[in-house]
């Protein structure tokens, strides 16, 4: 009886973490197949999925696969819609349809581009605002404060003029015009997470604030972070469409989707479809990834019924 116990009290620990893992891993199992049906059950969020995942495919296979060379001037000025130019021409005699396409893949690069930089830079900052609190909440905020006072393409052209323009410039503009986004969705999770049974025990048991705040409470805070990263997506290339058009985006030369907004600018009457064909395309895909966000947040949504 004795040696029993004495096997039970030296049993290593890294086998009862195995153990505890491997009893862990069914509700690990189950929790997503319940965010699976749920995922199925939003239709807009399917929707989205779907628009955004065409929209995706384009940006990767778009310069492979377009009819004609995006920046060839050998056509007619403002040649309206037709089977061999579906969106039309523009006032350089461009093919429209091409120069969209092939500007997908730089929209797309800009907004998910931002949106990484904003979500790494304000969760890390958000978790060390929640987690810590005091001086280090009061410094934080203060500074996402004076981020919020400023309208983010405001920020960005300011950031854009001082530093140029460029690919690079933008995405870092844009990503600081969202990072307060992230801070505080974060923040406002780990001030309860920090609480949780879980997070008591292991400070109880002597773990480091760096493990208790990136093994246990960040894992607990991935949903609306993500949720959060799916708009900023969205609102990352409208950003970068609007201060493209201002002539404070990427390269002049590079087709983009602000790019051909401002160079309709001059002749909505004469060719409609020069603005408005790049208008459905950033509409559209604002709109998808907003489907997509809001069925993905009901989805993530623990306080969910009804899901079996």
């Amino acid at each position: 009886m004795g040696s029993e116990a004495s096997v039970q009290i030296t049993q290593p620990e890294g086998a009862r973490a195995a153990a505890l893992e491997d009893a862990a891993e069914p509700r690990r199992t189950a929790a997503g197949n319940r965010f699976w049906r749920r995922l199925r059950a939003e239709r807009k969020a399917l929707l989205g999925l779907i628009f955004v995942g065409v929209l995706a495919t384009i940006a990767v296979v778009g310069p492979a696969v377009a009819p004609y060379d995006p920046d060839a001037d050998d056509f007619d000025l403002f040649a309206s819609p037709s089977r061999d130019h579906p969106m039309g021409t523009d006032s350089f005699g461009r093919d429209l349809f091409s120069r969209l396409i092939v500007g997908t893949r730089i929209s797309f690069t800009v907004g998910l581009a931002a949106a990484a930089i904003a979500m790494t830079v304000g969760s890390l900052l958000g978790l060390a605002a929640g987690y810590y609190g005091r001086w280090v909440d009061s410094l934080i905020m203060r500074l996402m404060d004076l981020l919020w006072a400023f309208p983010v393409i405001i920020l960005a052209v300011g950031l854009v003029a001082v530093f140029g323009a460029g690919a690079r410039n933008v995405v870092i503009a844009i990503a600081l015009g969202y990072v307060q986004n992230f801070a505080r969705v974060v923040r406002a999770d780990v001030l309860s997470l920090r609480e949780m049974d879980y997070a008591t025990a292991a400070r109880a048991l002597g773990a480091s604030d760096r493990r208790i705040m990136f093994r246990h409470i960040l894992p607990n805070a991935a949903a609306p972070i993500i949720v959060q990263a799916t708009f900023a997506v969205g609102l990352g290339i409208l950003a970068e469409s609007g201060l493209t058009f201002l002539g404070l985006g990427v390269n002049p030369s590079t087709p983009t989707w602000g790019l051909a907004l401002n160079e309709s600018r001059d002749f909505i009457r004469q060719a409609w479809w020069i603005s408005v064909f790049p208008g459905l395309a950033i509409a559209l895909t604002v709109l998808g990834l907003n489907l997509f966000g809001d069925g993905l947040r009901d989805a993530l949504d623990v306080r969910s019924v009804g899901d079996g």
